[in-house]
């Protein structure tokens, strides 16, 4: 790909040649747009907490830059022949409900009529100058927080084949409709050097952006990785969605698991995640007071998953 830097002014903060989570552009000298848009399509039956899933999803990419979300503009794609418009009025609905909680404001939207339903939202957020967190920018000594548990791929598609019930459905639900937003907060007050959300590329692929171009090898610890209830039981039992192969297949060239990791885990390192926790990276000397921080503000499932260190290649290696 041609380097897009070439068609950036001044005031571009963050673009698009790092695959970041959201472009960052200047409008002062103390203040910068954090600008993204997303959406997705149905991960649960329920159109009102759809809406809410899918507005975390959009929302979690301004929180991800350290920004604090302002505006917002939905995005629909609805099949008006096979759905009734008061399905439609529930997703908005739940949309509207997140926003908000996110004290963000709803400015209007577009829709089309497409054979398949999805629903997102274009955001805009404001960051100071100074405190924009990119994704690659990664110290040598870092330890990398992830602040929700992973799973949401897996439990999706054992939910679709009728193979969960409510103990395992309602933390699922639970963890995509919660805000990145605390988490954000909390990090800010902490010195961290580079942060991401765990989306469809899963926490191999987004660990992979995080490495960059630097040449540093991340160190997974698989058994701190936190995990949904029932998540693992749906990788064992083949309840994989089609995405897990295709971002383990991405990330082979830089990925070495361990033979003693059990493959359910391991899958579910590449499991692509919705409206999925923030990864954090700060100075393993003050990760603990970070960690503490997020756990006081109710962010229950934070926890340090990997270290970072110089090395003569990018490589991420699972034990």
């Amino acid at each position: 790909m041609r380097d897009m830097t070439v068609l950036y002014d001044k005031n571009v903060i963050v673009g698009m040649d790092t695959s970041d989570d959201a472009g960052v552009y200047r409008i002062s000298e103390s203040e910068a747009l954090v600008q993204t848009v997303d959406f997705i399509t149905p991960i649960v039956d329920d159109p009102f907490t759809f809406g809410r899933i899918a507005a975390c999803n959009s929302l979690s990419d301004v929180y991800a830059m350290g920004g604090r979300p302002i505006t917002a503009l939905n995005i629909v794609c609805f099949p008006t022949k096979k759905f009734t418009l008061e399905i439609l009025k529930e997703i908005l609905r739940g949309g509207l409900y997140v926003l908000k909680e996110a004290e963000t404001q709803l400015m209007g939207g577009h829709s089309v009529d497409d054979p398949e339903l999805k629903y997102g939202l274009s955001v805009t957020g404001v960051v100071r100058t100074d405190r924009a967190v990119r994704n690659n920018t990664l110290k040598h000594g870092d330890a990398i927080i992830l602040t929700k548990p992973l799973g949401t791929g897996m439990i999706a598609t054992a939910l679709k084949a009728g193979a969960v019930d409510d103990p395992v459905v309602k933390p699922f639900i639970g963890s995509m409709t919660t805000l990145n937003r605390t988490a954000s907060e909390i990090m800010l007050k902490h010195g961290i050097h580079a942060c991401t959300d765990v989306t469809g590329f899963g926490l191999i692929g987004h660990l992979s952006e995080m490495l960059g171009d630097n040449k540093m090898e991340i160190i997974v610890d698989s058994r701190s990785v936190p995990v949904l209830p029932g998540a693992r039981d749906a990788a064992r039992g083949g309840l994989i969605p089609g995405g897990m192969y295709r971002n383990r297949d991405f990330v082979s060239g830089l990925c070495r698991p361990d033979r003693s990791v059990a493959q359910d885990l391991l899958d579910i390192c590449h499991d692509p995640q919705t409206s999925g926790g923030l990864l954090i990276a700060t100075d393993e000397k003050g990760a603990g007071a970070l960690i503490a921080g997020l756990h006081a503000a109710g962010v229950a499932d934070a926890a340090i998953i990997a270290r970072v260190v110089t090395s003569k290649s990018k490589r991420i290696i699972i034990k």
